[in-house]
């Protein structure tokens, strides 16, 4: 096995990807740049019954967009390809064929009705049916038939799958870097299927084939297959070759906090599951994704490297860089990590933060159609003023349409607590002097309309509440003379005497 590290992800293309399993490539890729090792991605497709079109494209569509681009995989770098398994079938049988002369495997030729018998005959007695040591002499393989019997099965075209034979009476210990060793009684375990009739391969076979063959040295991968180390262990000793290490996520839960997180959780509580939007090429239906609906991949990825890992800072916030500089399996959590979807919001937020204000200005102009007059600079600038407040760009209209039209109506309830005639002499008097402002600066607005306010004698309040709801509509949005300054003079006075005419 190769000294650099090399670490794969491997998902199959039934359908979109889940964000689970962009979190289990996000940890592959963080640990291989780490250790300046290969970040691999392997398309496992071997079952072509629940293949998807256009599966393979989003995968790797996703891994691009949150930037966790593959070194070797499909098309690129194919120096131990090809990546697809379903371009490897042709080599699978060989080493299944090892895996028998070497005594550690065997053919079956039990009919599926046979088996089911077995189950059933099993369950009415309370049992479980396991195809193991404790059985496999009476029941229809290479092990109970003579060598002529099985040949003569095999000649004759009979189907048959290659089982792998699963000692007795050991204990297997097995170490994990998330969940250290664990101890497994051989007696427990079933004989598995490690090829099919069909010619091609079950996942344990390929999976420990092309992880050899691609020598790769970390196999880092989601909880579900905790189940299967002991085969997968098995099979490195089957064949002689050097182990990987192991390395199991935790699962990602729902946001109770109970239970494996589903695309039917996202719908129910309206988030998204997926990184990108997901059209089924069959009934069409549309499933969200991250991108589509507002997300900065940066804040994505900062969302996932925390759901199920920490690095023992206060820190929450992380370039990829620092993630890479960071990361370590050992502090990957063993518990399940629950999804929080309040909490990617708060990611999001932090990084509209961090954005440049001219690339969100041409964001918001190109969804919003009452922009598409407007100079982007300006665009910018409102952007600057008011993107504290917001969560996604969508949400920037709602935050600043005042700044580019005027209110059309006023909130009722401001309007009734602070409209009476006073308020028409107030807002008629400071109409002249914003008009009479010499120098249009924020801070000489501010200086002239406080001076004014303080001859009059009159609380903050009487003129500011009423201003706010002339330039905004309600009580809500940024420095009132940083509104005034942004949309001028003659806007101002022809919004305040608007509201004074409603009065």
């Amino acid at each position: 096995m190769t000294d650099q590290v090399r670490v794969r992800f491997a998902p199959s293309p039934t359908g979109p990807l889940h964000i689970g399993g962009l979190r289990t490539a996000l940890f592959n890729y963080l640990f291989a740049k780490k250790h300046n090792g290969t970040f691999v991605l392997r398309i496992e497709d071997t079952d072509q019954n629940r293949y998807v079109e256009g599966a393979e494209q989003y995968i790797i569509d996703a891994l691009n967009w949150c930037n966790i681009p593959y070194d070797e995989g499909p098309g690129k770098n194919e120096k131990l390809g090809p990546y697809r398994q379903s371009e490897r079938k042709h080599m699978y049988k060989e080493y299944a064929e090892q895996l028998i002369a070497s005594g550690n495997a065997y053919y079956a030729f039990d009919t599926a009705e046979s088996l089911e018998h077995h189950r059933k005959d099993h369950e009415s007695k309370g049992k479980t049916f396991i195809y193991n040591w404790h059985n496999r002499n009476l029941l229809l393989n290479s092990i109970s038939l003579s060598a002529e019997e099985t040949q003569k099965k095999l000649d004759n075209g009979e189907d048959y799958v290659i089982r792998f034979k699963s000692p007795q009476d050991q204990t297997l210990q097995l170490t994990d870097i998330v969940r250290g060793d664990i101890s497994i009684d051989t007696n427990i375990l079933d004989d598995k299927v490690l090829f099919k009739s069909d010619g091609m391969p079950t996942y344990h076979l390929a999976n420990i084939v092309d992880d050899h063959l691609m020598e790769i040295t970390h196999v880092i991968r989601g909880e579900e297959w905790l189940p299967s180390l002991a085969l997968h262990f098995q099979l490195y000793d089957a064949f002689g070759w050097d182990r990987p290490q192991f390395a199991h996520l935790p699962l990602l839960l729902k946001p109770t906090g109970k239970g494996k997180l589903s695309k039917r959780d996202g719908d129910k509580l309206g988030f998204p599951v997926f990184p990108l939007e997901w059209q089924d090429p069959e009934s069409n239906d549309v499933s969200r994704g991250y991108r589509e609906d507002g997300y900065f991949n940066d804040a994505l990825v900062n969302f996932l490297a925390f759901l199920g890992w920490n690095p023992g800072t206060e820190q929450e916030l992380f370039s990829m860089e620092e993630l890479t500089q960071a990361f370590e399996l050992e502090r990957v959590h063993k518990s399940g990590a629950r999804f929080d979807p309040d909490k990617i919001k708060w990611f999001n937020h932090q990084y509209m933060q961090m954005q440049n204000d001219d690339e969100l200005a041409e964001a918001f102009k190109n969804s919003t159609p009452q922009l598409a007059s407007i100079d982007v600079n300006y665009v910018a600038l409102v952007v600057g003023m008011i993107k504290e407040r917001a969560t996604f760009i969508s949400d920037f209209w709602d935050l600043s349409s005042f700044l580019f039209e005027a209110p059309t109506s006023y909130d009722e309830k401001a309007f009734a607590k602070i409209m009476n005639d006073d308020t028409r002499e107030l807002m008629n008097e400071l109409v002249q002097i914003i008009n009479h402002s010499s120098d249009f600066t924020v801070d000489n607005i501010q200086a002239d309309v406080k001076a004014w306010i303080g001859e009059k004698g009159v609380g903050f309040g009487k003129v500011m509440q009423p201003l706010r709801l002339a330039l905004v509509g309600a009580m809500q949005g940024p420095d009132v003379f940083e509104i005034i300054f942004m949309i001028g003079k003659a806007e101002t006075a022809q919004r305040i005497e608007k509201l004074v005419q409603t009065i």
